[in-house]
């Protein structure tokens, strides 16, 4: 596309922009959204409107389509990547702003299991929906979850395994927060395609997250689950 054709973005209406936006995420487009973050802030936007209403509906509707099977991972990518690209600019914003962050979620993929796309997307979608994300990456042992959780002393724990053969290693560490009177301080949600809710039970997990969207949502409602309680107490 010639520069005479590119679209100029700060021609479009507030409600124009949001919805230019929501398609530069589907495609990927890095740069458009960091010209389109900072024009929004331009028009004394908060940073914490421009992360719900542009980049995290955006990111809804990539994950939606991710899951149904029209788009596929590395569009998925070129999308987390474009809202990571927003987020550079907004993180400090939001945290000089005192924007709410919703909670705090450790995750990882077990021991034994090399699958991180879904995971990553997990992480960031919820990163995107205001949570602070400690992502300790693939092939996790207890001890990595024992150690970030330690660390971080997050509110959410997230596991994911994509084989068969790992997912019983989620007991494991479920077990072992059990065996140290921890686990009841902390939300377990586990995902991955082999995964279902019958399996989230038989281990003690709190919930089975089906896709990142879900994910989100799950964690959402227990988080105003934990404040209600928090402030009936």
């Amino acid at each position: 596309m010639s520069e005479e054709d590119d679209l100029d973005l700060n021609s479009l209406d507030d409600d124009e922009l949001v919805q230019q936006m929501h398609d530069d995420l589907y495609d990927g487009l890095k740069g458009e959204i960091e010209e389109s973050v900072n024009i929004l802030l331009g028009r004394k936007w908060t940073p914490y409107d421009v992360l719900t209403k542009a980049l995290v509906e955006g990111m809804r509707i990539v994950g939606i389509d991710f899951r149904d099977g029209i788009l596929f991972v590395p569009e998925v990518l070129l999308a987390a990547n474009a809202m990571k690209a927003g987020m550079f600019i907004l993180r400090p914003l939001l945290v000089e702003t005192g924007a709410p962050r919703v909670g705090k979620m450790v995750i990882g993929t077990v021991k034994g299991d090399i699958h991180d796309i879904g995971k990553n997307l997990v992480a960031m979608m919820m990163e995107g929906a205001g949570f602070e994300v400690i992502n300790i990456g693939i092939n996790n042992p207890v001890e990595n979850y024992l150690e970030a959780i330690e660390e971080h002393q997050p509110d959410i724990l997230g596991m994911s395994a994509l084989l068969t053969t790992t997912m019983p290693y989620m007991k494991v560490v479920i077990d072992t927060l059990k065996e140290k009177g921890m686990r009841d301080d902390y939300v377990v949600l586990v995902g991955g395609a082999p995964l279902n809710e019958e399996f989230a039970d038989a281990i003690g997990a709190d919930a089975y997250c089906r896709d990142a969207a879900v994910a989100v949502e799950t964690a959402k409602e227990f988080m105003a689950r934990k404040h209600n309680q928090l402030a009936a107490g």
